[in-house]
């Protein structure tokens, strides 16, 4: 069974943990080690984090599996641009649970919570070069735009804005 709870301040090392692990499996072979710890210490540095946290834009949620084996954590926001739709900043899964069906049920959650949220939209981004990208178009998300986000130390996050309507 899989559980979705707010996150806390004190699970800042739960998701650093997450992706730390996550990260090298996901971009090891699209972004270069430079830029992949850069990007890691630029979002999930513990600084990084509790500045997210608390400007409580971004909800952040700890999935669990069996209610005590944390697998994962999502960052999501609703009302994203003053639009009834809500934006999946962050979804990570420890690479165990790839195939098991955990990654749709953990979208659908997050749909129920949008629609509480008067959301009609979930947008994501995604790296143009991510296998995930053919999970998000099996599980109804469609490319609306690709864009090319500067993040600093002329690093660029190439992705794709996907949206699934309800």
């Amino acid at each position: 069974m899989i559980t979705i709870t707010e996150a806390t301040i004190s699970d800042i090392k739960q998701i650093q943990n997450i992706v730390h692990i996550t990260w090298p499996i996901t971009y090891g072979e699209i972004l270069s080690n430079e830029q992949l710890n850069y990007m890691l210490d630029l979002f999930y540095s513990d600084e990084a984090l509790t500045l997210q946290y608390n400007k409580k834009e971004q909800l952040f949620y700890m999935i669990y599996e069996d209610q005590t084996d944390n697998i994962g954590f999502i960052g999501i926001e609703h009302n994203y641009n003053g639009e009834a739709v809500t934006k999946i900043h962050k979804i990570y899964l420890l690479p165990e649970t790839q195939g098991k069906g955990i990654g749709k049920k953990v979208i659908d959650e997050i749909g129920i919570l949008a629609l509480k949220n008067n959301s009609k939209t979930l947008l994501l981004n995604v790296n143009r070069f991510n296998s995930a990208l053919g999970f998000y178009k099996k599980i109804g998300f469609e490319v609306i735009d690709e864009v090319n986000i500067e993040i600093g130390n002329g690093y660029l996050m190439e992705d794709y804005v996907m949206e699934k309507r309800f």
